[in-house]
Parts: C-alpha cells; sequence; structure tokens
C-alpha cells in the first residue's frame, strides 16, 4: 500500500472517529441532564467567542431589550423556568444571596434569568416570579425561536420533557450554570450553585470585577 493511501485511510479513520464520539457525547449529555440528582459538567468552550451574550428578548415589565441594554455591566445569566420544581428556586435564591453580598459594588452587576419556557413564561408571569427573589433580577422572556437564539449564544442545553404529574404536563430539562458576562458581553466564568458558598462567589465575582483574578 502506497504512503498516499495509508495517510488517506487514516484520514477516513479519524473522521469516523470523531463523528462516532460526537454522537457518543450528544447522547449521554442528554441523559446526564434527565437524571435526578446528576449534575451535568459545566460547558466547553473553544476560544473567547464560543459563549456570548447576544440576546433579543422581552423584559418583565414588557419593554425589548437586547445584549446592548446591559452593556458597562458585568452580567449574571441564568436559564430556567418559573415552573422548575427544585434547580431554579434553589439557584435564584443562591444567586439572591450572592447579590446581597456584593454591597454596593451590586449597581454594577446585571442579574438576568432567561426561561427556557416562554409559552407559559409570559412577561407577568416572569415579573411577579423575579421580584420574589431579588429587585435587581431581570426576567426575559420571548418567542420560541428569540428564547432558541439566546440559549444558542450561550450555549445552553434545554429540552421539553413529558411529565403526567407536572403542571400542564411537562417540565423543562435544563443546565443550572450561572454564566459571569464581561461588561462588554464576553465569557469570563461559569459558577453553579452548591460548588461553593454565596460568600465564596461573590469574593469571586468581586475579584474579577476589580482585576484581581
Amino acid at each position: 500500500m502506497t504512503s498516499t493511501k495509508t495517510t488517506q485511510l487514516r484520514r477516513i479513520r479519524f473522521s469516523l472517529w470523531i463523528l462516532v464520539a460526537a454522537a457518543v457525547l450528544a447522547l449521554g449529555g442528554a441523559y446526564f441532564v434527565r437524571m435526578i440528582g446528576v449534575r451535568e459538567p459545566p460547558p466547553v468552550t473553544v476560544g473567547e467567542a464560543a459563549i456570548r451574550s447576544e440576546f433579543s428578548l422581552i423584559d418583565h415589565n414588557g419593554n425589548r431589550v437586547t445584549e446592548a441594554d446591559f452593556l458597562g455591566h458585568w452580567q449574571l445569566v441564568f436559564f430556567g423556568f418559573t415552573h422548575c420544581p427544585d434547580v431554579c428556586p434553589t439557584t435564584l435564591a443562591y444567586l439572591a444571596n450572592v447579590l446581597d453580598r456584593l454591597g454596593g459594588e451590586v449597581e454594577r452587576v446585571a442579574p438576568i434569568f432567561i426561561t427556557v419556557d416562554p409559552s407559559r413564561d409570559t412577561p407577568q408571569v416572569m415579573a411577579a416570579y423575579v421580584q420574589a427573589f431579588h429587585p435587581k433580577l431581570v426576567g426575559l422572556t420571548g418567542s420560541e425561536s428569540e428564547v432558541a437564539a439566546a440559549a444558542q449564544s450561550f450555549r445552553v442545553y434545554y429540552e421539553r420533557m413529558e411529565e403526567a404529574t407536572a403542571p400542564d404536563g411537562y417540565l423543562m430539562a435544563h443546565a443550572g450554570h450561572i454564566y459571569l458576562m464581561r461588561p462588554e458581553g464576553r465569557f469570563e466564568d461559569v459558577f453553579r450553585e452548591g460548588e461553593q458558598s454565596a460568600e465564596e462567589m461573590a469574593a469571586d465575582v468581586l475579584a474579577r470585577m476589580n482585576g484581581k483574578q
């Protein structure tokens, strides 16, 4: 066999392995988040542009907003839904605790909750929900396509799951990460409730905001 043919075969085998690995990761990721009590790994980024703050949505006051409305603020972004039975209320209560620990620096932060269930989470529903956690928390919703585009920009997984015992017969499986985005909208870091105390996360955020980390 010539060296050229050998090289071609190696390239074909490598391409097939890439396809198989991608399929396994996709199936494994979906299974991971469906398992109760099992937490999916943090998002993997490739380059600074992999995760970015880009969206056009409706805030809980009924106003159209984009990422440009939050420029100059450090964004803390979490995706979830108001009918979420556990992860969302727990994470938002944790985030509210973090915000309270930022002191006066909290004015430099825009905490954002983006729904993955826009058919039920209208601006009115979002307003009542976010106000129950923290006065600075901004709730965002929109059309199915607008929410999908926002989730894609943050590389957030979510999926509707039929569940007979749930309200309206379904739940939304979704990732549970809190994204820290820089004032210009670039990705800085990702956090998760339960992996550090609210005090530790607040200290970490403050250090990054003040260029000490």
